[in-house]
């Protein structure tokens, strides 16, 4: 129902301070409208995904590449022809846009290592960047931030969007309903509202409904991203696609005390560590190549690419030359939550982690195998499979190349491993003027979205990808929403 007061309005509302939400309200700044912006996190911790992701984003250097190369991303996941031929044409213009603002976009370094994919049609299209000589550590997103803030663009923090208002004989969006210090505040909208409020990576509910092969997974970018924008789009008539994609799945540890997930070095693909190590399922068994790297969780099967299988409960079984080798964990603020925000001071020797009940540890793998609740039978023969193996210097299960070390004599130690991805995909479904849509295909009037809500990625990712995206559909989401007339 429509509100009898106002509490704040302006004419674009836009939900969500990340790249996307910054390229929306920049852009309709800059075409004279008056922008608001509702962020849910609180100030110092906005930004999304985009201020933990590797900073960098995505412009390609050839639309008609670009097309293509998308079309083979999406694989049998089509997408319509009209929003590839935009994607690709404003992709091409993330920088042009972004030198217009004052800032300086730099090409990341060691290409073509950079494409996801080199061996789909287009993918030369590939080329990543960053702003500013210094590449790391937020510091795209600090640019992009400071394009709001050097703007009379005002950003209401710890004041998540909760409903859109809606009328009831139009169908047009009049404003939002947000949430600020425990009460309810009206938004008025006097052109559009743009939804740039994420994804649902860490709402479980969500994810169990929508995702298959992951019971659970838990993030590592920003635990803010609940799924509310899919919630408020759902309740006014949109239709949702893409909500069975997400950039993942990979193992990582979560514990019960940081909200987001703890990356083991020791699975990471570059990583040279000494010592044994293995990850099994609940039946005991190797399931997979533990330094296997993944694209952005989908791994080549039967001449196609599918999600990484995660059978849970995970473990990543390692001996004490592993244990006392250093550091299991990375703790040097590049990217995720838990590194760049958390800042987890993980202890030297893991000796806090241990005491801390995260990682177990038993004298035998018998007694290792009843802490965590697997077969001691199936985990040795699992172990001294492996062990003969590593020896040899060939993994004949998994073709693993890389630290293929036996087990040491014990102790032995297991970290249970959880499904872990930095963001969904799905979302409501828009069109390629950034219109969100019903499912008969027509747009909700003044209804509009940018980012990974609803994103355009269909199957595989390229990474960057999405901050780049977020930039494009923020600036198409802008211009077609500050075309609107006011209503009254």
């Amino acid at each position: 129902m429509i509100p009898e007061k106002w509490d704040m309005a302006a004419d674009i509302v836009v939900v969500g301070f990340g790249a996307a939400g910054v390229a929306a309200a920049v852009t309709a700044f800059e075409l004279g409208a008056e922008v608001l912006i509702l962020e849910k996190a609180p100030e110092g911790q906005e930004g999304g995904n985009t201020r933990v992701a590797g900073q960098g984003y995505l412009n390609t250097s050839s639309a008609e590449s670009a097309a293509t190369y998308l079309k083979a991303l999406c694989g049998p996941y089509t997408v319509p022809d009209e929003m590839v031929r935009v994607w690709a044409e404003e992709m091409c213009l993330n920088n042009d846009w972004l030198r217009s603002l004052g800032c300086d976009p730099q090409e990341h370094q060691h290409q073509p290592v950079g494409i996801e994919f080199p061996d789909l049609p287009g993918a030369d299209c590939v080329h990543k960047f960053h702003d500013g000589p210094t590449y790391g550590y937020s510091h795209t997103w600090n640019r992009f931030e400071s394009l709001v803030k050097e703007r009379p663009i005002k950003v209401c923090y710890e004041t998540p969007g909760r409903e859109l208002i809606q009328d009831g004989a139009s169908g047009e969006i009049l404003g939002v309903r947000a949430q600020q210090g425990g009460n309810a505040i009206f938004v008025k909208a006097r052109k559009a509202v743009v939804l740039t409020c994420g994804g649902f990576e860490n709402n479980q509910e969500m994810i169990r409904n929508y995702l298959s092969g992951v019971p659970y997974c838990y993030t590592s970018g920003s635990p803010y991203n609940e799924g509310d924008g899919i919630s408020m789009a759902l309740a006014v008539g949109a239709k949702l696609w893409h909500m069975n994609n997400f950039a993942g799945p990979s193992m990582a540890l979560k514990v019960p005390e940081f909200p987001t997930t703890f990356s083991m070095q020791a699975l990471h693909f570059a990583k040279s560590v000494p010592g044994g190590m293995i990850v099994v399922g609940p039946d005991g068994r190797r399931f997979a190549d533990e330094k296997f790297k993944t694209r952005h969780g989908k791994v080549p099967a039967n001449g196609t690419w599918q999600a990484l299988s995660t059978p849970c409960p995970m473990y990543m079984l390692f001996d004490q030359k592993l244990m006392t080798s250093g550091p299991l964990y990375d703790k040097t603020p590049s990217h995720g939550w838990t590194q760049i925000i958390e800042r987890y001071d993980w202890s030297e020797d893991n000796s806090a982690e241990l005491r801390q009940g995260w990682i177990k540890t038993a004298d035998t793998l018998a007694g290792l195998a009843q802490s965590i609740g697997l077969d001691p039978e199936q985990l040795r023969l699992t172990v001294d499979r492996w062990n003969i193996q590593a020896e040899a210097g060939v993994d004949d299960d998994f073709h693993r190349a890389l630290m293929l070390t036996p087990f040491d004599e014990g102790p032995y130690y297991a970290i249970e491993m959880s499904p872990s991805m930095l963001n969904t995909q799905g979302g409501p479904q828009r069109n390629e003027k950034a219109r969100v849509l019903r499912p008969d295909g027509a747009a909700i009037p003044r209804l509009y979205s940018a980012g990974e809500l609803g994103s355009i990625y269909s199957h595989l990712y390229q990474g960057t990808g999405n901050i780049g995206e977020c930039l494009v559909f923020g600036r198409i989401s802008a211009r077609n929403a500050v075309n609107e007339t006011p209503w009254s």
